[in-house]
């Protein structure tokens, strides 16, 4: 592979002083909570923090910054599942600038409104299709009829080296040697920038990249040894939830990336709630990626000195019910069943006192009698205070001949139901 091919460490520096007015040098931050849970020293590079919440704002304003006034004055148009949009949208109300923002129809309503407030009359939204990739072929489809600049996300060499410029606050506020530098992936933009940062300045530093596992677009690219097409993803983690990542971002990851690692949505969600509950962090699905890493990096990390980007805050409060019950189910403490209950009086207060534990606690319970019939089904979702307690409360029901049906394990129709 071409080394060129690197984004230079110059070019990042220019990137640094056009956005020097533009976008905050966040802030590194020593964890306490997590140092002492891995035994290591971690630190937060906390891009929650930034303008637009978000570090897509160095690559949005880098590139368009960088186009020929021509260019620009006709306008731009993009695709985001929402922090690129909110840092075009800013750079456009920064340059006075015209834009047009695609985004999918699944995009959180936080980011949306955040969208038109930091573009204000600058910017146009137009909700496309279920997944980036719908909006993006809408908007390379809109941009090429009217011969307008797309500001692409990721795949993009200015809009990389705008995202580049996080790798080199990095080092210039770390005072130790890094080990390990844990980046989210989901095109490959800010993991492509940083990396080639790191590869000149610390290339003794590990670059691992994360994923969510119902979206491993990069880890499936460089394991086939090129960029592919996921062919169905898990849309929850939307800010890296990703179906093709960038040709020029594969190509520059294939050299920079030591290792990728799949982080399930449901550990994701724990990890959204214990940074809220242990830090007052509040950040997005994509923004707790590489805190859930450490889980799988707990032998390799010890002792060492690591640093996780917290890559954005951007969180619709509304879907924190959801985030609950997804940590709760991967946790394995929650579970639903389809209960045939004898359709008799005293039939629940048996239930309660011969098959649910002390510490058991039923959160759903739908039931409609039956007549003419001897016992009727009833959906019964159970919480547990350890996931241990599950092998008991299944000894429990079979020991009292309970008829019962697991729903965990049956997605379609766990859906449906619950």
């Amino acid at each position: 592979m071409k080394k060129d091919l690197l984004i230079s460490v110059e070019n990042i520096y220019k990137a640094k002083v056009r956005l020097k007015h533009v976008a905050h040098h966040t802030p590194l931050m020593k964890n306490s909570y997590y140092s002492e849970k891995y035994q290591c020293n971690v630190y937060l590079k906390r891009e929650d923090l930034q303008v637009v919440r978000s570090y897509k704002i160095r690559g949005a304003y880098n590139k368009m910054a960088t186009l020929p006034k021509k260019e620009l004055d006709k306008g731009v148009i993009c695709a985001s599942a929402g922090n690129h949009a909110q840092g075009v949208a800013l750079a456009c109300q920064k340059l006075k600038v015209k834009g047009k923002i695609y985004m999918p129809t699944t995009t959180p309503l936080q980011k949306i409104k955040k969208v038109k407030s930091f573009g204000k009359s600058f910017v146009e939204i137009q909700l496309i299709g279920d997944t980036y990739d719908d909006s993006y072929k809408e908007a390379i489809r809109d941009a090429t009829k009217h011969k307008l600049p797309f500001i692409h996300p990721f795949n993009d060499e200015k809009v990389i080296e705008g995202q580049g410029t996080v790798g080199l606050e990095i080092m210039e506020d770390c005072e130790e040697p890094i080990d390990y530098v844990f980046v989210a992936i989901g095109g490959g933009g800010i993991i492509a920038g940083l990396g080639s940062y790191f590869h000149h300045i610390s290339p003794a530093t590990k670059i691992i990249g994360v994923e969510p596992a119902g979206a491993p677009g990069m880890y499936q690219s460089i394991k086939q040894k090129k960029v592919v097409t996921l062919d169905e993803m898990d849309v929850f983690v939307d800010g890296a939830a990703v179906k093709k990542v960038g040709d020029l971002t594969f190509k520059i990851g294939q050299q920079v990336i030591d290792d990728i690692v799949l982080v399930p949505e449901g550990k994701v969600c724990t990890k959204i709630l214990e940074l809220y509950n242990e830090e007052a962090i509040v950040v997005e699905p994509a923004g707790a990626l590489t805190i859930g890493a450490l889980d799988f990096y707990k032998q390799q990390i010890k002792g060492k000195t690591i640093v996780c980007l917290i890559g954005g805050g951007n969180n619709d409060i509304t879907r924190m019910e959801d985030i609950k019950e997804r940590s709760l189910l991967f946790e394995g403490l929650k579970h639903y069943f389809i209960i045939q209950f004898p359709q008799r009086a005293g039939a629940l207060k048996g239930f309660l006192n011969d098959v649910l534990g002390p510490n058991d606690d039923i959160t759903h319970f739908e039931y409609t009698k039956k007549n003419n019939k001897d016992s009727g089904p009833a959906l019964v979702g159970i919480e547990l205070q350890n996931p241990d307690d599950y092998k008991a409360l299944i000894s429990r029901m079979k020991k009292q001949n309970m008829e019962f049906q697991t729903m965990n394990d049956q997605e379609m129709l766990f859906r449906f139901l619950v």
